[in-house]
């Protein structure tokens, strides 16, 4: 079986948009579950390979430095293997 052009853009549309549900559900549990005290917070911009991690706090930065370690290996095996990984 050959993975197309057209599934292609369709599984890359559809993880935006999981992507952006993910986003919004997380900010509403956290707007829904705020009780006070201290807001820990972080962000990761990629720009091809390398990372720029940013966090409040070094907890934040070692889960985020960890998810991007788990993403760049995901995106590797996505662009180097994919006849393997679609088969």
């Amino acid at each position: 079986m050959m993975i197309l052009a057209e599934d292609m853009f369709k599984i890359g549309f559809l993880l935006i948009i999981v992507g952006f549900i993910v986003i919004f559900l997380s900010m509403m549990l956290m707007v829904l579950s705020h009780k006070g005290g201290e807001t820990k917070g972080g962000g990761v911009i990629l720009i091809g390979p390398f990372p720029i991690i940013f966090g409040s706090d070094t907890k934040t930065d070692k889960t985020l430095v960890l998810l991007v370690l788990i993403l760049i290996a995901f995106i590797f095996v996505l662009t180097f293997f994919p006849i393997a990984f679609w088969r």
